[in-house]
């Protein structure tokens, strides 16, 4: 299927990424925004949006004003945007993720499921992302501290233009297990991002998560 999308924060990295994939993958650019305006040469289907919380109220209401649905992977988000995204949920389809690599959301539910077993270990987490990034520690390094489901120290790097490493590190007094998850470029998340547009352009109104879009897929390939 063919979708017409824009994109919030088009000229920033993740943008360019996005846009270019979902260019080579024949979908149709009718919507730009970043902070010189918003132009828009159709109604989009969809909105991906990876600026800036500070963006996250426009978003919503083009999203409004367009009949929309949404994917959202912007970072360092609080309460009150979480609200307004379950707000949105209610009209529109709308998947959030700190993080759209598959790798790290399967690690997320690897963690989940397995970390129990570790509750009497030490347990720090370890986050390294480019010189650029404004957000200290990253929203993938919370989550998966949220789906471990205990406090810990986290320690994070800004280095150079790496695009996101992550690691989990469990220790006691004879052994260290280490979950790591390494992205390689940019493009992990697009794809993500835009495995997640084609979930949200049919799903039925709602808040999901990039785990609900894989496990959609799981369920398809294995009615297939």
């Amino acid at each position: 299927m063919t979708m017409k999308y824009g994109v919030i924060g088009c000229s920033g990295r993740m943008g360019q990424a996005i846009t270019d994939l979902f260019g080579r993958s024949g979908h149709e650019l009718v919507l730009t925004s970043n902070l010189s305006g918003t132009e828009c040469r159709a109604r989009p289907e969809v909105l991906v949006d990876f600026s800036s919380h500070a963006a996250l109220a426009g978003t919503a209401a083009l999203c409004r004003a367009h009949g929309a649905a949404l994917v959202v992977g912007t970072t360092a988000l609080g309460e009150e945007h979480f609200a307004l995204l379950r707000e949105l949920g209610k009209e529109a389809a709308v998947v959030q993720s700190f993080n759209f690599a598959t790798g790290v959301n399967v690690l997320k539910m690897i963690l989940r499921e397995y970390a129990p077993l570790l509750s009497d270990w030490d347990l720090e987490i370890e986050e390294t992302h480019h010189d650029k990034k404004k957000d200290a520690p990253s929203g993938t390094a919370i989550l998966l501290r949220d789906a471990i489901g205990r406090d810990c120290p986290m320690h994070s790097f800004r280095l150079g233009g790496v695009p996101g490493d992550h690691s989990a590190h469990f220790a006691n007094d004879g052994e260290v297990l280490t979950f790591t998850h390494r992205a390689l470029s940019r493009g992990v998340f697009a794809l993500g991002a835009l495995r997640a547009a084609l979930f949200v352009v049919n799903a039925e109104k709602g808040f999901y998560t990039f785990e609900d879009v894989l496990k959609h897929g799981m369920k398809l390939g294995a009615a297939s």
